[in-house]
């Protein structure tokens, strides 16, 4: 950012335009924190967050493993990691100053708080993208026990192994980190994408963190922690309701019985109706509209084509090819956009003779001026370090030719064409993704894998071992597709709590070099002592991912008419995205009314049950603008981030109790009259126990 270059006219009008905005708005965060200084990227790097960071790491990546290799279910754990990042740290700065020691002196600061959550975030996320309950356990002996996969010469299974596991990780962990480095000041301060969890944990260590006597910040704090409570003990209140199959209420059959069936109910899911909060009115009306689309109108009337056009059961093949093929329509065409942007900016700096400034990201040359205080702060701070964009282009270069190089030798069904296949086209994934999650908050970083597993498989072929080829590349492109997302998600909490995009940066890096080591140790230590020690852990996700591959492989190109229905929504999401720059360019009002295509898109990939919870967000949002716009403007941040932040916790309880066996003592279903007079009739027949 550049400073004014009249002092006087220009301070007075900026704090003329801070007051409207802030009237506008609410009370401003960075004034709060205006007389704490800005640490240095040295500074944010301490003993005591380097300490945290690998316990809370390591413990994070625990639980994510052992759930991963059991129920296949994996919480998101980026709000937590920033609660027990603040709590850990205060408990060691409180130890340390009761033994008296010199480092107890040194602050604790949001921006070591959100550095601490980099990197445990990043640590156990590694668990996740590195497929070891999905991928690496499809392609073992156990998972090929019923498909005679290991009968076929040895090639559709591939045992895992320590260290190849450890080299698989550090050859794919990295990529998609720096292939979406060049887009980080386009997508966080040009296009202001919401990265909602991200904004969430930022606006919870921000509030942690309020300085003393700050009140106008008060009634933000107290607002979010009284949502934060209120949201941990419903969902801990919701757990005892939930004690069998459809048991509880996450199918509230808000449309009715019939409408639920489809799929269309509530979830009682306090995130998605955070969500919902922070999201423009256009991006959940948009999202509702494709869950219409999708699963009112367009797979009801594929399901009346089963035996015909597909194998029964494979419906679902054509919500994903749409979804991709939607996604990528909008991420390319966001991609050119910011492409001829990069282009016209070059073009005006060589003839106002500015040539000689560093060239510093990919769009962020055209972006929107900043609209208040705390938004020129941030910019400041985000953009005052400097990243050569070249580097991140040859550090992915490099990366791409190792893989093609060593990947091959770990998974000899890979040829190297296909390693370059795969890390050729990841790029346009990742930043196709990281836009989407900016939007919606919702990665399909396992759709691509699923694709990736379809495509190179088919392409190897099922005797030449098509099925551990398919699996690998699937690896390849989630980790590069969803470490994108996961890093533009902490860039967007380093961006509010005045996080140096190096820090953050490097803590990524960091956490995931850790993670790479530390992910396969727990994997081992946990598939050695899964059913008395005997190699087999009851992976059920594995075997479901190893069936699912099998299926696909066996059968003989895709189903009928999905490239034909691509083809369409993909020219239909261009068209449609063309006509809203026009009218964005020309001033047309009908463009406000096109649909948000991302959006769309992405709810292809979801449940009904989440643009319902989203959309029922957005109504809270306008009700409580028409009848306290004041209030709403002021403390609906905080309210989102505590109902965000209270069921991500809650989540990771849930979690730690399906990890100790405990059961729900009891069972709430939902059933029609009929249904629940016939229930009644058994259960009179049923002898009671004295």
């Amino acid at each position: 950012m550049e400073s004014p270059a009249n002092g006087t006219d220009d301070q007075q009008a900026w704090e003329e335009e801070d007051a409207v905005a802030t009237a506008a708005t609410g009370p401003s965060t960075e004034q709060v924190f205006e007389g704490e200084p800005v640490p240095s990227p040295s500074e944010m790097i301490t003993a005591r967050s380097v300490a945290v960071s690998v316990v809370l790491g390591a413990t994070l990546s625990t639980v994510v493993m052992k759930l991963s290799l059991t129920s296949g279910y994996l919480p998101h754990l980026t709000v937590p990691a920033g609660l027990l990042g603040f709590f850990l740290s205060r408990a060691w700065t409180r130890v340390l100053h009761g033994c008296g020691a010199a480092a107890a002196q040194l602050p604790f600061t949001r921006q070591e708080n959100a550095l601490i959550l980099t990197f445990a975030v990043a640590c156990s996320n590694t668990a996740n993208t590195g497929g070891f309950g999905s991928y690496i356990l499809a392609m073992s002996r156990s998972s090929a026990e019923d498909d005679g996969g290991a009968e076929n010469g040895g090639r559709n299974v591939e045992e895992p192994q320590i260290g190849r596991l450890v080299a698989f990780l550090f050859l794919t962990s990295f990529a998609g980190m720096f292939a979406v480095m060049p887009f980080r000041n386009s997508l966080i301060i040009r296009h202001h994408l919401t990265f909602p969890t991200g904004t969430a944990t930022a606006h919870l260590i921000n509030s942690m963190h309020t300085p003393l006597g700050a009140k106008q910040a008060s009634k933000q704090v107290s607002a979010m922690f009284k949502t934060f409570g209120g949201t941990l003990a419903w969902s801990l209140w919701q757990w005892f309701f939930a004690g069998g199959e459809d048991c509880g209420f996450q199918s509230f059959p808000i449309f009715g019985l019939t409408a639920a069936r489809s799929g269309f109910f509530f979830d009682c899911s306090m995130t998605n109706i955070g969500v919902g909060l922070f999201s423009p009115y256009k991006i959940t009306i948009s999202m509702v509209a494709g869950s219409l689309l999708a699963n009112g109108v367009l797979l009801p009337y594929v399901k009346t084509k089963e035996g015909i056009w597909y194998p029964r059961g494979n419906h679902g093949a054509y919500g994903m090819f749409i979804g991709i093929s939607m996604v990528l329509a909008d991420g390319l065409f966001h991609l050119l956009c910011i492409l001829l942007r990069t282009l016209r900016a070059m073009r005006k700096r060589r003839h106002s003779q500015l040539a000689a400034q560093p060239f510093m990201c990919l769009g962020v040359d055209d972006r929107p001026p900043a609209r208040n205080f705390d938004d020129r702060r941030r910019a400041q701070v985000f953009l005052r370090d400097r990243v050569f964009d070249p580097a991140a282009v040859a550090g992915y270069i490099a990366l791409s030719a190792a893989s093609i190089l060593l990947i091959p030798h770990l998974y000899p069904q890979l040829r190297p064409n296909h390693v370059a296949f795969a890390y050729l086209i990841a790029p346009v994934f990742a930043f196709c993704n990281a836009y989407g999650t900016g939007m919606t908050d919702v990665s399909v970083a396992p759709t691509y894998g699923r694709i990736a597993v379809l495509a190179f498989g088919s392409w190897v072929g099922l005797g030449n071992g098509g099925l551990v080829a398919g699996l690998a590349a699937g690896v390849i492109l989630v980790s590069a597709v969803a470490t994108a997302s996961d890093l533009m998600q902490v860039f967007r909490t380093g961006y509010l709590t005045l996080t140096s995009p190096h820090a953050v940066f490097i803590g990524q890096i960091a956490g995931t070099v850790v993670g790479c080591v530390i992910n396969p140790l727990i994997f081992w230590m946990l598939y050695g002592v899964y059913n008395g020690g005997d190699g087999a852990p009851d992976a059920s996700f594995a075997k479901m991912y190893r069936g699912m591959a099998m299926l696909a492989l066996s059968q003989q190109g895709l189903p009928r008419h999905s490239l034909l229905l691509c083809k369409v929504f993909f020219a239909m999401t261009l068209a449609v995205n063309v006509l809203g720059e026009v009218s964005a360019r020309r001033g047309w009002r009908g463009g406000r009314y096109l649909p948000c295509t991302i959006a769309v898109a992405v709810a292809f990939f979801l449940p009904p049950e989440i643009p319902i919870g989203m959309f029922i967000g957005s109504i809270v949002m306008y009700l409580w603008r028409r009848l306290d716009g004041d209030g709403a403007r002021a403390r609906s941040p905080a309210v989102a981030a505590g109902l965000i932040c209270g069921d991500g916790v809650g989540t990771l309880l849930w979690s730690m109790l399906k990890l100790s066996n405990a059961r729900p003592p009891m069972c709430i279903m939902f059933l029609t009259p009929s249904v629940n007079k016939r229930l009644d009739a058994f259960l009179a027949t049923v002898p009671t126990s004295s």
